[in-house]
């Protein structure tokens, strides 16, 4: 397996064609936009040099990493010699099932159709296409490049050989896969989305302040990022949207989104992306609370 596809352009989908080129796959990167192409490209090259900087790679294998990645805004066109492809768009069911049924068209009958949704399930993915058996979720963790986990998400119908094949091939990537089974929010989510939920809760009802709230958890849990800042990372979006998969898969009061993530993702304050979340991320780098005027 050397011939790798790419859908969506965006953070998860460069980072992933940048960890794929880089253990020498040919990557096709796709995407609907050129403009998003151009700064995939972009990211992934600066990341390239970041590590050349850092003495992780040598100038050679950044100029080789970036000679295997071809752009296409073509999904017929980019898939059609893939033995594996790996979706990266929005995470929208909608969406991600009209892609696959896309794809169950365009990509050879060998083709291994994966996902990289963090919580929406590849059961319901997989029916929109003809070939279930070969249809996988690949969750990486962002960002692609550093995080050394893959969960590796058997849908119902997800043959015995496709789930050891992508394990393999997950290790040619220098990543540990985790094989897990298809649930809500898979474990990853499952676990952090409603802890970062609580954390919003807690910020909401007035108990403390963002930076304390942060602080509590880097300091007394030894987290390495508080879960507002998290949040604000991942994309309040994102992480509503996962929030509202749990909620719906098992319909439970817990994992009900908190009333302030709603209203910031509304106001459109979506973290990092946005360049204000529960954290100011302006030219001034200051962190400042925004979340004030919502709660």
């Amino acid at each position: 397996m050397k011939n790798i596809a790419v859908i969506g352009a965006g953070t998860m989908g460069n980072g992933i064609a940048h960890v794929f080129a880089q253990h020498e796959y040919n990557v096709n990167l796709i995407d609907i936009s050129e403009e998003a192409l151009s700064r995939g490209l972009s990211n992934i090259e600066k990341n390239l040099d970041r590590m050349v900087a850092r003495e992780k790679i040598d100038l050679d294998m950044k100029n080789s990493t970036l000679g295997r990645i071809s752009t296409f805004t073509s999904m017929e066109k980019g898939v059609a010699d893939s033995e594996l492809i790996v979706e990266a768009a929005t995470e929208n069911p909608g969406l991600k099932k009209t892609i696959f049924k896309d794809l169950d068209s365009f990509a050879p009958e060998h083709a291994i159709l994966a996902t990289n949704t963090s919580s929406i399930s590849i059961t319901e993915i997989a029916a929109a296409t003809s070939r279930p058996d070969q249809v996988i979720g690949m969750h990486f963790m962002n960002p692609v490049p550093i995080m050394k986990l893959v969960e590796i998400i058997r849908g119902y119908s997800t043959s015995n050989t496709v789930t050891e094949r992508i394990m393999k091939v997950s290790e040619t990537l220098g990543k540990i896969p985790v094989e897990v089974n298809d649930y809500p929010g898979f474990v990853a989510n499952r676990i952090l989305m409603p802890m970062i939920n609580e954390a919003i809760m807690t910020l909401h009802e007035g108990v403390a302040g963002v930076t304390e709230i942060d602080t509590v958890m880097k300091l007394g849990m030894a987290h390495p990022m508080g879960p507002l800042q998290l949040a604000d990372f991942i994309g309040l979006d994102v992480c509503l949207s996962i929030m509202k998969v749990l909620y719906e898969g098992f319909g439970q009061s817990k994992y009900a989104p908190c009333p302030l993530l709603v209203n910031m993702v509304r106001a459109g304050k979506l973290g990092v992306k946005a360049g204000e979340g529960f954290y100011d991320y302006s030219e001034t780098k200051k962190a400042e609370k925004v979340a004030d005027q919502f709660t």
